[in-house]
């Protein structure tokens, strides 16, 4: 038993510098979980549950502002789009407004693209590493709580241990002291045999002894539950503890770096989206009234000048009979037959559909037609643009000429590509064969064959339409003006005629049959598909088989002479060349549209006659 003694105080000897060791320890690592919060093992676990709760809470504040970049970002480019101009727009946009607008409208999509870049960012590299830092930390968590509880089941288990031990020390005490008093009744009895009391002395000597080896067990039990206990919250708990602290710590170090990496991923495109405004500004800054204000000017204009004052008619100083006259000629002028092209003094019998399949003069009407229709472009307007006044004329007949530039270039570039190539392929036959490329050759000559016709084309009416010098007055400027009940027609030379709108002269049917005087209406045509109007024949009646009227047509008193101040090139059908300084005779004033026809003698001792623009003559009326 003294053995025992003397091991246990060496053993508690050795313990005592040990826990002087870890004493010198604990205050090198003062404010530590594991040594100020040793009893605290349930709250840490609750904390450190809570904080990584917070941190998943982040992780779903980033997700759904990810969601919300990616939807504004969305609607932006959806916003960028609604917005783009549409093709039939496309003109409006030489505006510097428009084209501002336009500018407004990429920068607007740019600022999408960053948004999409933050969403894309927050997505990858912040979202990503809370939900990886979230689930390492609950992995370390779950095994830092496993080995503290492990810690506290093996301590648990050597307190009960110590405690099974003390009864048994106590209980073996306790019979010890019973078969001791025994004995020593037993010993002063003189009725008792010495074999009895020898007896009792054998079981006293056992039960010392059992008390003894209790008490060594006892205290066994007790040395090592109290070095368990000493490792324990001096060492093995509070590693566990603060395992649970770095924990903590590192998820608090990670939510400031997270929310510091986002930060850092607004402020990386900061600049683009600072540039994207100074776009916006640098666009509307960019506007400019004045050159808009030019651009309209040089859409619009029509080269034509205005037209000049009116002269003053004063009738009291006119002959009546000659007033008459020329109000009864002029009246008669303003009606035109059904070809609208010849003025009718008399209109006995209508025509059947205006004979459209009896003459063959008539069939040639319907064929210019067609032919002019065909020579239509796709917007409506004529091949020459000689629908449109002469700027705008020359403008689209440049753009045209340089769109067809363009295009035989790269047909051109395409061209010289296949050629190298079949020639690759017939210096060496093992890359292709070169009759491949032939059929591709030819198609690229005929359509390079055709840009050149176009081209050449083109030109021609540019430089056609460069010589022709521009009106004095516009067309529109010409239309009749009524004026207390009566009509001024202008002319070039300046004069004037009144003219009453009376319509007693008139056929019945002169206002149902007449049609537009211009030359370009297609039913306009000279004295060639006219009856009545070439080789001087007055009374030529071009109707077929099927007419079921008969038609009386007079020669057309002149009205007047005019002198060409221009050349003018027939390139329309209706119209009659002249010369500079030609006269013609006047048969039928302008009508508002441009146009004056006029007659001439022909070699053949008849007369030609047609539409020329009213601005290249000047005119004198008669009496």
């Amino acid at each position: 038993m003294l053995a025992l003694l003397a091991g246990g105080s060496s053993r508690s000897s050795s313990n005592n510098k040990l826990a002087e060791s870890e004493n010198a320890a604990q205050n090198s690592n003062n404010m530590s979980w594991g040594n100020e919060l040793w009893d605290q093992n349930e709250n840490l676990a609750i904390h450190t549950n809570r904080g990584i709760d917070a941190l998943d809470k982040y992780a779903n504040f980033l997700r759904d502002r990810v969601a919300i970049e990616t939807e504004y970002a969305g609607k932006l480019r959806r916003l960028v789009k609604n917005y783009q101009p549409k093709k039939k727009e496309e003109e409006d946009y030489e505006f510097t407004s428009m084209q501002a607008f336009r500018n407004v409208l990429k920068e607007v999509g740019d600022l999408a693209g960053q948004r999409e870049v933050v969403s894309e960012s927050l997505q990858l590299q912040i979202i990503a590493g809370v939900t990886l830092l979230s689930k390492t930390l609950r992995e370390e968590r779950k095994k830092c709580l496993s080995d503290g509880a492990s810690l506290q089941q093996n301590l648990t288990t050597q307190l009960s241990s110590l405690d099974r031990a003390k009864r048994n020390y106590e209980k073996a005490y306790r019979d010890s002291e019973k078969a001791v008093d025994s004995y020593k009744r037993a010993d002063m009895d003189l009725n008792l045999s010495r074999a009895e009391v020898e007896r009792y002395k054998n079981v006293m000597t056992s039960k010392i002894q059992q008390s003894d080896d209790a008490k060594n067990e006892y205290a066994n039990q007790l040395q090592k539950t109290n070095n368990l206990q000493q490792q324990h919250f001096s060492m093995l708990l509070p590693a566990v503890l603060n395992r649970l602290q770095e924990l903590d710590e590192k998820r608090t170090r990670g939510f400031r770096e997270f929310i510091v990496g986002a930060a850092d991923v607004e402020s990386s495109v900061a600049p683009i989206i600072a540039r994207c405004m100074e776009g916006i500004v640098k666009a509307g800054e960019s506007i400019n009234e004045k050159e808009d204000t030019f651009k309209v000017i040089e859409r619009y204009q029509s080269g034509f000048t205005p037209p000049r004052d009116i002269p003053f008619e004063d009738l009291s100083k006119c002959d009546p009979d000659s007033v008459q006259d020329s109000h009864y000629s002029n009246s008669t002028s303003n009606h035109l037959t059904m070809r609208g092209t010849m003025s009718a003094n008399k209109l006995k019998k209508r025509v059947g559909i205006f004979n459209i399949f009896g003459s063959n003069k008539q069939r040639q009407i319907i064929e210019a037609c067609i032919t002019m229709k065909n020579s239509l472009t796709a917007d409506g307007q004529k091949e020459d643009f000689s629908d449109l006044p002469p700027n705008q004329r020359r403008k689209k007949l440049q753009a045209k000429i340089a769109e067809l530039q363009q295009k035989i270039a790269q047909e051109t570039n395409a061209r010289d590509g296949l050629m190298k190539m079949k020639i690759v392929y017939e210096a060496n036959s093992s890359l292709g064969n070169p009759m491949t490329v032939e059929g591709q050759l030819n198609e690229s000559e005929h359509k390079l064959e055709k840009l050149k016709v176009d081209l050449k084309k083109y030109q021609g009416f540019l430089e056609k339409a460069s010589q022709v010098p521009v009106a004095t007055s516009s067309p529109q400027a010409n239309r009749n003006q009524l004026q207390n009940g009566h009509r001024t027609s202008r002319h070039s030379n300046g004069s004037a005629d009144d003219h009453h709108d009376d319509g007693d002269d008139q056929p019945d049917d002169a206002g149902s049959l007449s049609s537009s005087a211009s030359p370009e209406s297609g039913l306009g045509t000279s004295h060639t598909s006219l009856p009545g109007s070439g080789q001087g024949s007055a009374n030529e009646n071009a109707i077929g088989e099927d007419t079921y009227y008969e038609t009386e047509v007079e020669t057309l008193n002149p009205l007047g002479t005019c002198k060409a101040l221009y050349p003018f090139e027939a390139s329309s059908e209706g119209s009659i060349p002249m010369n500079e300084g030609e006269e013609l005779q006047v048969i039928e004033i302008d009508q508002g549209d441009g146009w004056t026809r006029v007659r001439r003698a022909n070699n053949s001792n008849g007369w030609d006659e047609g539409f020329v623009p009213t601005s290249y003559i000047e005119c004198t009326l008669y009496a």
